[in-house]
Formats: C-alpha cells, sequence, structure tokens
C-alpha cells in the first residue's frame, strides 16, 4: 500500500492487525519532538491522518480502488504523547461512492486511553 510521503518524515510504519485491518507505528525521535519528553501536536495530527488514509485506501482497494482528497478534518488532543512508539489506526464510519467519513484514532501503551482522536471527511474518485 502506497502512503503519503509525510507518513516517511514521521518515521511512520504500517504494520496490520490479527484481523488484517491497518495500524500506523510511529516512533518517538528528535524529528517528533515537541516540549521535552513529549511528541509534538502536528506529528500526533500526522499520524493520524496517514491512519485514517491507510484505513481508507484499504477499504478502496477491496472494492477496486480510487483516489482520495481530505475535505476536513479535526483533532482532539486528549493527554500529552510521551517519548515511546505511537500507534494509530483509522476506523471508518461511512464509505460511500463520493464521499468517506473516518475516525482515526492514536494511543501509546492502551488502546482504551488514546493520547488524540479525530475525525475527517475524503473525497472520493473511484477508478
Amino acid at each position: 500500500m502506497k502512503l503519503p510521503p509525510y507518513a516517511a518524515l514521521l518515521g511512520a510504519q504500517l504494520e496490520f492487525a490479527g484481523d488484517g485491518t491497518p495500524i500506523m507505528r510511529m516512533p518517538f525521535g528528535e524529528d517528533v519532538l515537541g516540549r521535552p519528553g513529549f511528541l509534538q501536536g502536528g506529528a500526533i495530527s500526522g499520524l493520524l491522518e496517514v491512519a485514517a488514509i491507510a484505513a481508507l485506501r484499504h477499504a478502496l482497494a477491496e472494492e477496486g480502488g480510487g483516489r482520495i482528497k481530505p475535505i476536513n478534518a479535526t483533532v482532539d488532543f486528549m493527554r500529552g504523547g510521551r517519548d515511546r512508539d505511537t500507534l494509530a489506526a483509522g476506523i471508518i464510519t461511512r464509505l460511500g461512492n463520493r464521499v468517506a467519513n473516518v475516525e482515526a484514532v492514536a494511543w501509546q501503551d492502551d488502546r482504551a486511553r488514546p493520547i488524540a482522536a479525530a475525525r475527517m471527511n475524503y473525497l472520493i474518485e473511484r477508478d
């Protein structure tokens, strides 16, 4: 699966959960450092967007493919991201013919305690 170039800038890597859904893993490092010991908010937002795109491309691949363009994004920061790996996954809440609604969540130690979540809408141009 081709990811946006921003994924490489973040050092994010694509993994797959046991059920085959894509999960992004971003290691902590100087490139994503905000205040000392914490992730920078833009890096968290970028990881959420990459996770949403991975989930959407994965779903579209099962339906013949397509191109996507972001419409909007809203990010909620819930707690500070610390100096460890951060995981993120996208959840498609609606996949229509022209628009998709995707939620994404980022966590570190416990998926039930997210550090941030996002809601995004995408325009779809199917192949």
